[in-house]
């Protein structure tokens, strides 16, 4: 039995998370007519500005829809940066995410420094009617906590827009917590820290360790060796799993992106020295870490007695989301990956260039729980490769099935328009 189902305006949509995609997917309810809740835990687009001073590979072109661009037109206010512009993430938050926040479809719908605790259904619990479109004929209860306390909302379609980064994934073995890990999430760099910037006293002349080897950790390793030509003291060991000590990163061939080809390209150079700030060191695996009265990062590898000592820990390891808020639904989950079940089997051997991703289809975004939708990077959880676009598709896509409309666009529509 199907579990695809129609909703008819006026219907209450929920949205949990005021970033990119949630904003987007809120925006495109709202021209359809649809009420929105919007529910972000702290500020619109709160976790772009924790990797504000990072440019972005991809020009705003491919990091803006026509729908938004019509509606903060519309506003008067803003005057939006060039298609070709090579914006960081505070640019891209403050030049685009926040006016389309302020715009008058989404301002009255967005409710910030409000936590979902949980989403479940109003009458039926997990364990009934299992797979059944019938049990949208409960509406979600969503029980919220924001500035006067705990409430409880209702909507007959819940989309979760909230992302990745508030859960980071583990340094140790197998994916695993390090021992003591646990205790120090807060103290550990998750996303590639400011180190030219407001960061520079904490990296400036200090020893660091850099865990990772994807663009992240590309980005920690070259901004870090360039603080290292003003406070000559700082270093830092860049420790990897794999045996390629002097090309961590991979290269894409024929690189489509010249800002993504030359990160990659300075990183494995960095790499490659053996008399610069960096100490490369393969196969690693962290055994255990602590956090001394001194502010000092004692850290044990595998197969080490003695602990190292570090000022800094960096962990770009990616992350993983927070599926708790919708455990008390029924969603089938990848076992390897963590997303949406149809959406990671047409991801599981996806490789090479993200630019190449196309449409997983409209089925790729369904659940057992009907009316519940995992969009944005949160979709794809522990796969890293995620794009704006394919955001963007995902959101089209997703409104023809809500809307039982498979030709509706209205981002080629507004397009035509504008």
């Amino acid at each position: 039995m199907s579990n695809t189902m129609s909703v008819d305006t006026p219907a209450t949509i929920a949205v949990i998370g005021a970033g990119p995609i949630g904003l987007e997917a809120a925006l495109y309810a709202r021209f359809l007519g649809y009420d929105v809740l919007m529910f972000e835990q702290g500020e619109v687009a709160q976790n772009v500005q924790r990797w504000g001073h990072v440019q972005m590979f991809t020009p705003f072109s491919m990091n803006r829809s026509s729908l938004a661009v019509a509606a903060i037109q519309a506003q008067g206010s803003t005057r939006l940066p060039p298609d070709d512009a090579a914006l960081t993430g505070s640019q891209w938050r403050n030049q685009y995410l926040v006016p389309l926040s302020r715009t008058d479809l989404l301002a009255a719908s967005i409710y910030e420094h409000t936590i979902v605790l949980d989403v479940g259904r109003q009458s039926i619990l997990k364990h009934e009617m299992p797979g059944s479109p019938d049990r949208a004929i409960s509406r979600f209860r969503i029980l919220v906590e924001g500035i006067k306390g705990e409430a409880v909302h209702q909507a007959d379609i819940v989309i979760d827009c909230s992302g990745v980064v508030d859960v980071p994934c583990w340094l140790g073995s197998g994916g695993g917590p390090a021992v003591g890990e646990r205790a120090l999430v807060d103290h550990i760099d998750h996303l590639p820290p400011d180190s030219l910037g407001k960061d520079m006293s904490r990296f400036g002349g200090k020893k660091t360790l850099l865990v990772g080897s994807g663009y992240s950790a590309a980005t920690t390793a070259v901004e870090l060796s360039r603080l290292a030509e003003t406070h000559p003291q700082t270093q830092f060991v860049w420790a990897v799993r794999g045996p390629q000590i002097q090309t961590p990163i991979t290269r894409i061939k024929h690189d489509r992106l010249s800002s993504r080809h030359q990160l990659a390209q300075a990183a494995n150079t960095l790499a490659a020295e053996h008399d610069g700030p960096c100490t490369m060191r393969a196969e690693s695996h962290i055994e255990s870490i602590r956090h001394d009265d001194q502010n000092v990062f004692w850290v044990r590898f595998h197969e080490q007695v003695a602990e190292e000592s570090f000022d800094n820990v960096v962990a770009n390891v990616g992350f993983r989301g927070d599926n708790t808020i919708t455990e008390q639904l029924q969603v089938h989950r990848c076992y390897a990956s963590d997303g949406p079940m149809k959406l990671a089997a047409t991801l599981v051997n996806t490789t090479g260039d993200c630019l190449d991703q196309t449409s997983a289809g409209v089925a790729s975004l369904q659940n057992p729980e009907p009316n519940l939708y995992l969009l944005g990077s949160k979709s794809y959880a522990r796969n890293p490769n995620f794009l704006f676009s394919v955001g963007l598709e995902q959101i089209r896509e997703l409104f023809t099935l809500i809307g039982d409309r498979a030709a509706l666009n209205l981002y080629a529509i507004v397009g035509r328009k504008s």
